[in-house]
């Protein structure tokens, strides 16, 4: 079984989700993947560009489970709807209804000036700096509809009660009416920090491994 993890928006194989699951896993002597899913191109990101950097990382792989991020759980649900070799996903606090959560925050005065100008200044953790971010990001991120998610994988959701980007309800929703979708809920945010231990209990309980 191949591993592969994907950090969300704004992030890097670098966050500290990222760094902590990798130790878990080498420590169980098992390689993680993480790949950088800016690409060292930040303002061309989009979730169509994600799923072709996945895709490519899978050609040669014969069984894959996917732990994704944010909104790299969302890329990790697409990519798995279309590449039979993924076998499992495990998602935190995957980006569900990732625009209709996220462009709210923004007023309708920036969402225009992004429209105008074509990009917008993003805080971007992984860099610790703002970077500009293409528009095209949201044109494109609005093809990409969970309704169309329906391949019955195995799949492990791990969110936070108190999430306060993507709430919990979005995963609620999601697994409702897709009985291959597990459901737990954390008592944390969206950065899920403060639940670390609980999260790499339940993904070794998931995978079949040792929980060290």
């Amino acid at each position: 079984m191949h591993y592969i993890y994907l950090h969300g928006f704004a992030s890097s194989p670098n966050s500290t989700k990222a760094q902590y699951i990798l130790e878990r896993f080498a420590q169980n002597q098992i390689k993680l993947e993480i790949p950088d899913l800016n690409c060292d191109d930040f303002y061309h990101l989009t979730i169509t560009r994600q799923l072709k950097q996945i895709g490519l990382l899978l050609e040669h792989k014969k069984d894959v489970t996917i732990i994704g991020s944010s909104l790299g759980g969302l890329s990790a649900a697409h990519i798995a709807e279309k590449f039979l070799q993924v076998k499992r996903l495990v998602l935190l606090a995957p980006a569900f209804g990732f625009l209709s959560h996220w462009l709210p925050t923004l007023t309708p005065e920036v969402i225009q000036r992004w429209q105008q100008e074509g990009y917008l200044m993003i805080h971007h953790y992984g860099e610790k700096r703002e970077l500009p971010l293409s528009y095209d990001f949201v044109v494109d991120a609005n093809q990409h509809q969970e309704r169309f998610l329906q391949r019955p994988i195995p799949t492990l959701i791990l969110h936070g009660k108190h999430d306060e980007v993507i709430p919990i309800k979005a995963s609620q929703d999601f697994a409702q009416n897709r009985s291959w979708v597990e459901l737990i809920e954390l008592p944390s945010n969206h950065g899920l920090g403060d639940v670390m231990i609980e999260i790499w209990q339940a993904i070794a309980h998931f995978c079949h491994l040792p929980f060290v």
